[in-house]
């Protein structure tokens, strides 16, 4: 960049950033400072003036950069990208100064604000121009189009007044193919294109992902169409945009454009002024799925990971094979992906895509950017995520920092945010929102802090709270008698894992964690309700029906955090509607979910010191000496548990429920921010086994040793009516065994510290079994 070009552009950079509160206007030599700076340490890869080099984007008028704020910008330098920017520690200064300069090069419709009377040109948007009838702002309009609601931060205000006056001029530069959520480019498609089947017919629309050998096409029906060059003969790009022309008066453009300007982004807030009606057959699908598809986080509402696919079987299991590999680029993901009609969603902390089920290929990647600073919450990029709900054409996620947040299934565009968090303290979120009827249900993680949790439910068409439960009761409240001492105000109860749902009784059922301070109970004496319970509610009101609390006073951080798994089965002589947990406290338990009796308890390890077994009515009968102290108690299970939140299954073919179990203690302190630390007699090491248990006896009918750290693994377990057990292997593998005996029938040596739960879905007749791998999602079919 010459000097001459450089003034020109800090000039305007300068005129255009005042009155603007993300980029102050800054002297000129500090802006050269900056370039000087920039093309000493980035030019090699961005180009001179950051204008752009074979090894990375130009970074002027760059639509990623454009979106973010100078915070965000001044974060992304000194972080990096995950297998791509590396990251730049510099001084405080130099980095503020880097990023002004940066956001400078980048400003938006939205930060220009130009004339024009944006509320005329709402108006005209969504009446006379008819430009809602493919595009969707705030929750409103359509989706044959790109979602807009953050067009003004995304585009210049020439960009803008070009794509209304010439729509086809403009197709290079929002309809480039899609490409990994981290890296600096557009993030949707949105080519025409016409394409010749070998049948003779032919197909129009929206070329949302192609390759060599494949094509995602989403018709102007809204409908995709996954196809493969064995369908097609022929694909023509089309020479002119869908999008006409604008035909408007120059008043009425000047407004549309003001309009335009003035998107941002959806702020934090139910939505208003949308149809709030959510269809039967949309619900229906997420209650009664059909076959093949997996469309909540456990495949089905009864959280019992269990398929009735059987192609996939205990005759064929060696002959599986590697059918795609998807990277995000995010290690240690713990999702398990969904599918229905044909896509797969998956999710990071703060990111969300969109994946053809057949191919991997990525239609659309949504990541969360916003800014914080104004809360002063500050989101953990380095949390997990475990997955998404799906309900008709929304798909909901949790943000790290406790927003549930709803896409637009098609485009990946934010339709509503809201705010889950009503009381102080540090919330996070990590696990799959559940989606019953038209609500869908939330909890919370953090709970090893001061705050406290709760469950709410809120309206999927708005995003309206409909109702929410404490779990730790307020003074006066019922169950604030089991709180004695000052805990009560923070005393935790997370709600961190997905939940489970009877669609007969509409009971919903949720696990909850541990009290805080986790180790020590000198200021919460008494039981603690209702920490370590699960709750069964009411799915309309939230109002509870009945609770059972696994671990009283829980002093070892022993979350009730683990799979609420619902089973219909002969138990004791007659049917019975079951909950099945084992539990991070070292018992698998067997409940009546209809009243909550107390059925049955036994531990399914044999490393176990706090409890000897449990009462008729249900109450643990503790064993002495096993309360910390300031210098350390040796307590079984460990702190991470006799297992964790990682799935389960019962299989009603083998009538064998089948845990990832560990055997490991720790030392346990009292103190006030958890005491614990690992506990190795290298005699004696902590050791992972996946076992299958009978849970009319408790015995364990076989089980298969893991070698390795036992903390290395948290995979989770899928069976299936093909007679077969997936899991994580401790090595690395990923393998099928016989559910009947154990025998192992095939791996797959992924070498990963497995982390995600396995998961399958059938398309075209063919299934598949798909898992979180590392930074991979990987996909397996017979050969």
């Amino acid at each position: 960049m010459t000097k001459t070009i450089a003034s020109v552009l800090i000039t305007a950079a300068l005129v255009a950033a005042q009155g603007t509160a993300q980029t102050p206007a800054a002297p000129a030599s500090d802006f050269l400072a900056a370039e000087k700076q920039f093309n000493s340490l980035c030019a090699g890869c961005h180009g001179a003036g950051g204008n752009g080099g074979d090894r990375a984007p130009g970074l002027t008028n760059n639509p990623s950069l454009r979106t973010r704020n100078e915070a965000q910008i001044r974060d992304l330098i000194e972080s990096g990208t995950p297998g791509g920017m590396p990251a730049f520690k510099l001084p405080e200064s130099e980095l503020l100064s880097l990023a002004r300069w940066l956001r400078s090069l980048n400003m938006s419709a939205f930060d220009t604000k130009p004339s024009g009377d944006a509320h005329a040109g709402e108006e005209f948007f969504f009446g006379r121009g008819q430009c809602s009838t493919c595009h969707m702002v705030h929750g409103r309009g359509k989706v044959n189009g790109p979602d807009l609601s953050d067009i003004g931060r995304k585009s210049t205000v020439r960009e803008l007044e070009l794509m209304l006056e010439n729509p086809t001029s403009q197709m290079g530069i929002h309809t480039t193919p899609t490409c990994p959520s981290w890296a600096f480019c557009p993030d949707e498609t949105w080519g025409v294109v016409n394409v010749k089947l070998r049948d003779g017919q032919g197909l129009r629309g929206f070329a949302r992902g192609r390759a060599e050998h494949d094509l995602e096409l989403q018709t102007f029906d809204g409908r995709l169409h996954f196809l493969t060059d064995k369908q097609y003969q022929e694909i023509t790009p089309a020479k002119t945009s869908y999008m006409p022309p604008l035909q408007a008066s120059a008043e009425e453009r000047r407004n549309v454009v003001a309009y335009l300007s003035s998107l941002g982004g959806v702020q934090p807030g139910a939505l208003a002024g949308v149809d709030a009606t959510i269809s039967f057959e949309a619900m229906n699908a997420v209650l009664h799925p059909k076959r093949g598809e997996w469309p909540t986080y456990n495949g089905v509402l009864s959280a019992n990971r269990h398929s009735a696919l059987d192609q996939i079987n205990a005759g064929n299991a060696q002959n599986l094979q590697v059918e795609w590999i998807h990277p995000l680029n995010i290690p240690d993901l713990e999702t398990t992906p969904i599918v229905s009609e044909g896509v797969m969603y998956v999710t990071a902390a703060d990111h969300v895509c969109a994946l053809a089920a057949a191919t991997g290929r990525e239609l659309w990647c949504y990541t969360r950017t916003d800014d914080l600073s104004a809360s002063g919450r500050q989101r953990n990029s380095g949390l997990a995520n475990r997955g998404v709900g799906l309900l008709g054409d929304r798909i909901f996620f949790s943000t790290s920092d406790a927003h549930l947040v709803c896409l637009n299934r098609l485009t990946g565009g934010l339709m509503w945010d809201i705010n889950t968090v009503e009381s102080p303290g540090s919330y996070l979120a990590t696990s799959a929102p559940l989606v019953v009827g038209d609500l869908v249900i939330t909890g919370m993680a953090g709970g090893d802090g001061p705050l406290r949790g709760f469950l709410a439910a809120y309206e999927a068409a708005t995003g309206e709270q409909a109702w929410r439960f404490w779990t730790v009761p307020k003074r006066g409240e019922p169950g604030s008698e089991t709180w004695i001492g000052n805990a009560i105000e923070t005393g935790g109860g997370a709600t961190w894992l997905t939940g489970s749902y009877d669609v007969e009784t509409g009971t919903l059922y949720w696990a909850v964690g541990n009290p805080f301070p986790a180790t020590d109970g000198d200021e919460r004496r008494g039981s603690n309700l209702y920490t370590n319970c699960v709750i069964a509610l009411d799915v309309k009101t939230g109002k509870l029906r009945w609770h059972y609390q696994f671990t009283p006073h829980d002093l070892h951080d022993w979350d009730a955090t683990e799979p609420l798994v619902l089973v219909d089965t002969d138990y004791q002589d007659r049917p019975r509607k079951l909950l099945l947990q084992a539990n991070r406290n070292g018992f698998v338990y067997v409940l009546d979910r209809t009243t909550g009796e107390f059925l049955f308890a036994k531990p399914f390890v044999k490393k176990m010191n706090w409890a000897s077994g449990y009462s008729s009515d249900g109450t643990p009968q503790l064993l002495p000496a096993n309360t910390p102290t300031r210098a350390g108690v040796k307590g079984c299970p460990s702190v991470r548990g006799a297992t964790n939140w990682y799935s389960t299954s019962y299989n009603p073919d083998t009538r064998l429920f089948y845990v990832m179990s560990v055997e490991d203690c720790s030392i346990y302190r009292q103190s006030h921010d958890g005491g614990y630390e690992g506990y190795r007699n290298p005699g004696d090491p902590g050791l992972k086994y996946l076992r299958a248990i009978d849970i009319h006896t408790g015995d364990t009918v076989w089980e298969i040793p893991q070698q390795g750290p036992q903390e290395a693994n948290y995979s989770g377990v899928l069976t299936t009516a093909g007679g077969l057990v997936f899991y994580g292997e401790t090595g690395g593998g990923f393998a099928a065994v016989n559910a009947k005996t154990g025998k192992t029938l095939w791996t797959f040596h992924g070498n990963q510290a497995w982390r995600g739960c396995p998961m399958t879905y059938m398309l075209n007749g063919r299934q598949y079994i798909a898992v979180a791998s590392g930074s991979n999602i990987l996909s397996f079919a017979l050969r």
